[in-house]
């Protein structure tokens, strides 16, 4: 109850600013409960609300979470004597790592196919442009199998969620949603899209600014690992022969 009312008032607060004279034109406003999360040891996912406010047309709201944009290698392996090898490599140039999508009704009863497509609204709608390096150009069929295997890697680690979740509203001209980042979330910059949607077309958009970032002694050891690999690389190895060392007295005694 108390995070409702939080709720309630921090969109109660976003209205208010939509009716001033600087943001008279804005036909919704959206915010976050929080635009850092703070990755530590046994982070275990979290959940960040979004929530806003309308003016007083009526709509459906979607919601569509992306980023960090990442480029994504998909390996084909086949059978070859007995060993299975990688065959083909597919890269996927500047691909959200995450992607998820909430709405009041389901996509097909609120926006048109080709509205979808224009704003990358759903999966089926998300452009994932597939290169081959070195070699000749993918036919669609095979740029389609590809970017369906990419889809299903992704789905399988939680990062593309298959079911759109649910944006539900409060007091006619609020809405709010539950975004759920799994453990496996990347770090980076994200954008969250609020799109205010009436008869099919879009009459109002909002983009809100998401980070995820590694704090604490996971994040020193992160970027220790990133910026001096080769020290990193040393370390792990002499760490590993002394805790073989130590474990070997341990027995022996």
């Amino acid at each position: 109850m108390a995070r409702m009312g939080i709720l309630i008032s921090a969109a109660c607060a976003l209205m208010a600013a939509m009716g001033g004279p600087a943001q008279a034109a804005r036909p919704v406003v959206a915010d976050l409960s929080n635009h850092l999360v703070a990755i530590t040891t046994g982070f275990s996912g979290t959940h960040v609300l979004v929530f806003g406010a309308t003016d007083d047309r009526k709509g459906d709201i979607v919601m569509v979470v992306r980023g960090p944009m990442e480029t994504h290698v998909v390996r084909e392996k086949t059978r070859m004597a007995g060993i299975w090898m990688n065959r083909d490599e597919v890269q996927f140039p500047q691909s959200p790592a995450f992607y998820a999508v909430a709405a009041t009704a389901p996509l097909d009863t609120v926006i048109p196919v080709d509205v979808r497509k224009r704003h990358q609204i759903g999966l089926n709608a998300l452009v994932l442009p597939a290169i081959v390096g070195g070699g000749p150009p993918l036919s669609d069929v095979e740029a389609k199998r590809f970017r369906d295997a990419l889809i299903r890697l992704k789905q399988k680690s939680g990062l593309y969620p298959e079911a759109v979740g649910t944006v539900t509203t409060l007091e006619n001209r609020l809405f709010r949603a539950e975004l759920d980042l799994p453990a496996t979330v990347p770090v980076g910059s994200y954008t969250v899209e609020v799109f205010f949607i009436q008869d099919g077309a879009v009459i109002g958009a909002e983009i809100t600014p998401l980070f995820v970032s590694k704090t604490g002694f996971s994040a020193e050891v992160f970027d220790f690992a990133t910026h001096h690999a080769a020290k990193y690389a040393v370390a792990a190895i002499l760490f590993a022969v002394i805790a073989g060392w130590g474990i070997a007295l341990v027995f022996r005694r």
